[in-house]
């Protein structure tokens, strides 16, 4: 069922909102600051792309330097991100066959306002750590 998903997910919204992800991520690895953020981008785009079967967790070494990039990422890219998965999320929620792509959508925004501090592990271990 996850695959069946996942395809379905790929060709109404996910590849375009990979393309997002990526172009975010290619624009905030331009300075070397920016980095961090865009291989944050580039984490969450993949995820964005193939998102059934996986889930996003706390990590438990995050601290003080990932909320702050977290404030800096919100203001950079986090809500340009998370207006692209209300709209593709209220689109996909117009018929009856798109609801649970909808909701994927909706379940995505607050991982693209606050990626930092959050790892993607497969769905069948979210206790599993590195």
């Amino acid at each position: 069922m996850k695959a069946i998903l996942n395809v379905i997910w790929l060709v109404l919204c996910g590849f375009w909102l990979f393309l997002g992800y990526m172009a975010a991520g290619l624009l905030l690895c331009v300075t070397i600051l920016g980095i961090p953020f865009g291989l944050a981008a580039f984490r969450i785009g993949l995820y964005a792309l193939w998102p059934f079967g996986q889930t996003v967790v706390d990590r438990r070494d995050a601290g003080a330097a990932s909320c702050v990039g977290n404030v800096l990422w919100l203001v950079l890219a986090g809500w340009w991100l998370a207006l692209g998965h209300v709209v593709t999320g209220i689109a996909l929620c117009v018929t009856v066959i798109g609801i649970p792509l909808g909701i994927a959508n909706f379940k995505l925004i607050p991982v693209s306002l606050l990626p930092l501090g959050k790892e993607i592990v497969p769905s069948d271990r979210p206790f599993a750590t590195r």
